[in-house]
C-alpha cells in the first residue's frame, strides 16, 4: 500500500510472591509464581522439523521517504549493534533513471547478509492501460525488469505486481489469473527469481487461482502478500515457501508505544505459527515504525530484534506448544545443535512457564527480554536434564539461546 495515503485500520494482580533467581554470574529459575493464571507446559521437540526460517526486515523506499542514512542502515541489519534485520524490501521505480537510489542501501544491506526483494507497483506508463498491463507489453515489462535487477546489483526475488487486488491502491492491478499469465510467460526473462503474487489480504482465492497456473507455479520461488486485515492462517500444502512481505500495525501511533509493540510481537508469532517463512515490515524508518526518523531504535524495533538477531535465515521452526499458558506464546527454532525459543508475555504479572525438550539437547541459555522499560536485557541460566522452567517479566518479549 501507499502508506502515506492508507491506514489499514489486562490487568491481573499478583496474589501471592514469586522467587526468582541468584547464583554468581548465572541466573536460573526453579520454582513457580503463583499467579492466578491458567498455566501449562511449553513442549518443545526437536525432532519435529517445520517451515524453514527466511527472516525478518523492512522497507526503504527512497523515491518516496528518502534513502536511510549509514547509520540507519547499521540499526537496521546489524546483529551487534542493531535490530538484526534479514530481509530489505525495495521498489522497482517505473523510471531506469531512478534505479540508481535503491542500490547504496541495498549494498549495504547485502553487507550485513541480508537478503533483498523487489516489488514493483507500476510498470513504465507506456506499457499500461490505465492501471493493467498491456499483454502486449509482457516482453517489455519483464525486460525492464531485468534492467532494474542488473542495475541494482542483482536482488534474491522480484514481485512484478504490489497488491494487484487491492482495487482503491491507485497502482497497476490485476486478477490472479493475470498475474499468472504474465508469470508463465515472462518470469524466465525478469532477471531475478520470481515473488508472487503478492495480494492484500493474504487473500487465499488469490493464491490458489494463481498457483493453478502450473507452468506459473514453476516458475515462482516462493509466494508473498500482505497480512493487512487478515489474521495469519495456513496456507496448507501448496508447494511454495510463505512470506508475508508488508504489514504495520497503526501508521498514528509511535513505535514507541509498548502495547502496539507488543501487537506486533503476537503478530509476529502468529506468522510464525502458520508456518510462514518471512515477516517484513512496512518502512524501516518512520516514527511508527522499527527506527524513528532521529535514528533511534524503537519498542518495535527491539521487539523485531528478539526474533531478528537470533532466529536467522537458514533457522527451522520446530514443534511447540504454541500457547501453553493463558498469555504467553512461543515459537521454537533450530540451527544444527542451537535451540532459539521466542516467548511473548502478554499477562501484566510476572508469569511462572515451564518447558520440556525432546530431540535436543541443552544444557543452558542465554536469555535476552524486552520490555517497556527494558531493551534486550541479558542473562542466562543453566537447564539439568530435558525440562526447566524460568519466571517471564511482565508484558515482554524473551528469547533464549542454548548456549
Amino acid at each position: 500500500m501507499t502508506k502515506q495515503l492508507f491506514t489499514v485500520k489486562a490487568s491481573s494482580a499478583l496474589l501471592a510472591f514469586s522467587l526468582f533467581f541468584t547464583a554468581c554470574s548465572k541466573n536460573k529459575d526453579v520454582t513457580a509464581s503463583q499467579e492466578n493464571i491458567p498455566k501449562g507446559t511449553a513442549a518443545v521437540d526437536g525432532a519435529t522439523v517445520q517451515q524453514t526460517i527466511q527472516g525478518f526486515g523492512g522497507a526503504s523506499i527512497p523515491i518516496w521517504i528518502g534513502d536511510l542514512t549509514s547509520d540507519q542502515r547499521t540499526k537496521a541489519f546489524s546483529t551487534t549493534n542493531g535490530i538484526g534485520m534479514s530481509i530489505l524490501r525495495v521498489m522497482v521505480p517505473t523510471s531506469s533513471g531512478q534505479f540508481a537510489a535503491e542500490k547504496p542501501t541495498i549494498d549495504a544491506a547485502k553487507g550485513f547478509g541480508a537478503k533483498v526483494i523487489a516489488t514493483a507497483w507500476n510498470a513504465p506508463a507506456s506499457m499500461m492501460n490505465g492501471l493493467s498491463l498491456k499483454t502486449t507489453s509482457y516482453a517489455d515489462y519483464a525486460a525492464h525488469l531485468s534492467s532494474y535487477n542488473s542495475a541494482v546489483g542483482g536482488v534474491y526475488a522480484i514481485s512484478p505486481w504490489n497488491e494487484p487486488n487491492y482495487s482503491a491502491s491507485g497502482w497497476m492491478g490485476a486478477t490472479a489469473t493475470e498475474v499468472a499469465n504474465f508469470v508463465a510467460a515472462q518470469g524466465d526473462n525478469c532477471g531475478a527469481p520470481i515473488m508472487a503474487p503478492e495480494p492484500f489480504n493474504m487473500q487465499q482465492s488469490f493464491f490458489n487461482t494463481y498457483l493453478s497456473n502450473a507452468t506459473a507455479k514453476a516458475k515462482t520461488s516462493f509466494v508473498c502478500g500482505h497480512i493487512y486485515g487478515a489474521t495469519p492462517y495456513n496456507l496448507g500444502s501448496i508447494g511454495k515457501s510463505v512470506w508475508m512481505t508488508e504489514h504495520y500495525t497503526n501508521s498514528s501511533i509511535s513505535g514507541n508505544d509498548w502495547g502496539n509493540a507488543m501487537t506486533a510481537a503476537k503478530e509476529i508469532h502468529d506468522c510464525m505459527n502458520a508456518g510462514w517463512a518471512a515477516y517484513v515490515w512496512w518502512y524501516i524508518r518512520r516514527f511508527y515504525g522499527p527506527i524513528d526518523e532521529s535514528s533511534n531504535i524503537t519498542k518495535l524495533g527491539y521487539v523485531m530484534a528478539q526474533y531478528a538477531r537470533y532466529v536467522r535465515p537458514g533457522y527451522t521452526k520446530i514443534a511447540c506448544t504454541a500457547n501453553p499458558t493463558s498469555g504467553v506464546y512461543v515459537t521454537a527454532y533450530k540451527s544444527g545443535s542451537k535451540v532459539v525459543l521466542v516467548i511473548v508475555n502478554q499477562n501484566s504479572a510476572t508469569t511462572y512457564q515451564p518447558f520440556t525438550l525432546s530431540g535436543v539437547t541443552v544444557t543452558g541459555f542465554n536469555r535476552y527480554y524486552t520490555t517497556s522499560t527494558t531493551n534486550l536485557a541479558a542473562n542466562s541460566f543453566s537447564v539439568s536434564g530435558g525440562s526447566f522452567g524460568i519466571n517471564l517479566e511482565p508484558s515482554s518479549v524473551t528469547t533464549l539461546v542454548s548456549q
